[in-house]
C-alpha cells in the first residue's frame, strides 16, 4: 500500500509550483484530479523541448494524476469543482488571490460545503498584505526572498539559478502544510483549513543567517562566486585538465585531513586555523593553497586523493554525468519509463525514499482530458446531488 493510498486530492493549480505539490503527492499514492481548460491544456505541455507536441517535463510533472476538462470560468465548469471538491480531501491552487473567490470558489464557499477540505493556496506574495494583488512568479519570489541578490560573482550581475527553484521551493513548503494540516484533522479531530504559502516567503525560510547577520552587525551578504561568506574552506578549484573540483573543508578536523593531503603541514598545525572563526579571517591564503595544489592535477587524480583523504570533495556534474553515475542509478534516481506517447523516456525517481511505503510512478501522465469521463461515470458530482437531497 502507498501511504496516501485513499486521499483524493483536486489540482487546479497551472505549470509549477501547485503542480509540483500535487506531482509529490500523488507520488505516494494520492488519486490526483489535475483540472485544465479544454483545447490547450495546463502551458507546461508546451513548456521548453517538446516531444510530439508535448513537453518532456510535463512527462514528470504530471506523472500518477489524471486529466480532467473543465472551464472554471462557466457556471458549468464552477459547479463540477464544487462536486469535486465535496469528496476531495485536499485542493491545491495556485492563481493570483481573489480568482477562486471571483469564481464563487473561494476558501469560504468551499469550506462550507466540506468542512474537511484542506485547501493549498501558492501565491507569488500571499492571500494577505500591500503585495497580495500583484502577479508573481518564481524569478520574483527568488529575488524578493533575497536569493536573486547573492546569486553570482563579485561585481557582476546578479544570476537566477537555471531552474524554477522559488516554485519548488513552495511547493515542498505546500506539501509539508498539507501534511501537517492532515495530521490536524486525522489525529487531532480538527476541521479543514486553508494554506496560505507564498514564493518569497518559500525562499526566504531557507536563507539560513542572513537577517539576522544583517539585524546584529549591519551586515549585508554579498555575492562570492562559488565560495560560502563565512565558512572556510569551501570552494571550487580549478584542475591542470581545465575542470574543476568542488571541496567542503570546513569542519576542524576535515580541515586538518585536507591540509595534510595537500602538503600543507604548516597550516594543518597552524594553531590560528583550528577553527571557522580564524580560518575566515585567512581564507584567501587557504583557496591560494588549496588552487595551486589542484593546478598540478588533473580533476580524478585530486578527487581521488580527497576521496582517500576523508574530505568531501566533487566534481561538478552536467546532466550526462547524471545519467550515468553509479550513485543515482543504485538508489533508482534515474528511472526508464514510457512517456504518453508509449515512447521509452528517461525521468527523475521518486524523492523522498520511505523505507515501508515508498513512493512510485504508477502511470504516465495524462493525456489532455483522458480521464473526463471516466470522472464522470465515477459519479462525483452525482454524489454531490445525492448529499444535498439528503
Amino acid at each position: 500500500m502507498n501511504a496516501l493510498e485513499g486521499l483524493k486530492v483536486l489540482e487546479l493549480g497551472q505549470l509549477i509550483a501547485g503542480p509540483f505539490a500535487g506531482k509529490t503527492l500523488a507520488e505516494f499514492g494520492a488519486d490526483v484530479i489535475k483540472v485544465e481548460p479544454a483545447g490547450v491544456g495546463d502551458p507546461l505541455r508546451k513548456w521548453r523541448l517538446l516531444r510530439d507536441g508535448t513537453s518532456v517535463w510535463w512527462e514528470v510533472q504530471s506523472r500518477n494524476k489524471r486529466s480532467v476538462c473543465l472551464d472554471l470560468r462557466s457556471a458549468e465548469g464552477q459547479e463540477a469543482v464544487r462536486a469535486l471538491a465535496l469528496e476531495a480531501d485536499v485542493l491545491i491552487e495556485n492563481f493570483k488571490p481573489g480568482t477562486l473567490e471571483g469564481w464563487g470558489l473561494g476558501w469560504e464557499q468551499l469550506h462550507a460545503l466540506n468542512p474537511r477540505l484542506i485547501m493549498l493556496r501558492i501565491s507569488g506574495y500571499g492571500q494577505t498584505g500591500p503585495y497580495r494583488d500583484k502577479p508573481g512568479f518564481g524569478v520574483l519570489g527568488e529575488s524578493m526572498g533575497g536569493l536573486r541578490y547573492l546569486s553570482g560573482e563579485p561585481g557582476r550581475v546578479p544570476v537566477r539559478v537555471g531552474v524554477s527553484l522559488g516554485d519548488t521551493l513552495a511547493a515542498l513548503h505546500g506539501v509539508i502544510g498539507v501534511l501537517t494540516a492532515l495530521h490536524h484533522r486525522t489525529v487531532h479531530g480538527g476541521e479543514g483549513q486553508f494554506i496560505d504559502v507564498a514564493l518569497y516567503e518559500s525562499v526566504f525560510n531557507v536563507m539560513e543567517s542572513l537577517l539576522p547577520e544583517y539585524d546584529a552587525f549591519g551586515a549585508v551578504r554579498e555575492r562570492a562566486g562559488s565560495a560560502l561568506p563565512g565558512i572556510a574552506p569551501t570552494n571550487a578549484y580549478r584542475c591542470n585538465d581545465g575542470h574543476y573540483v568542488l571541496v567542503a573543508g570546513n569542519g576542524d578536523s576535515i580541515f586538518r585531513r585536507l591540509m595534510r593531503a595537500i602538503g600543507r603541514e604548516d597550516l594543518e598545525n597552524d594553531p590560528q586555523l583550528l577553527h571557522n572563526d580564524g580560518r575566515v579571517a585567512r581564507v584567501e591564503e587557504i583557496d591560494a593553497a588549496i588552487q595551486a595544489w589542484t593546478l598540478q592535477r588533473g580533476r580524478d587524480e585530486a578527487l581521488a586523493v580527497l576521496d582517500a583523504a576523508g574530505v568531501p570533495a566533487g566534481r561538478i556534474y552536467t546532466v550526462a554525468d547524471i545519467a550515468s553515475d553509479p550513485q543515482y542509478l543504485a538508489r533508482e534516481m534515474i528511472v526508464q519509463t514510457r512517456g504518453s506517447d508509449g515512447v521509452p523516456l528517461k525521468v527523475p525517481g521518486v524523492v523522498p525514499k520511505l523505507s515501508a511505503t515508498p513512493g512510485r510512478i504508477a502511470h504516465a501522465a495524462p493525456r489532455l482530458g483522458e480521464h473526463t469521463e471516466d470522472l464522470k461515470r465515477e459519479g462525483w458530482p452525482a454524489r454531490r446531488k445525492e448529499s444535498e437531497a439528503a
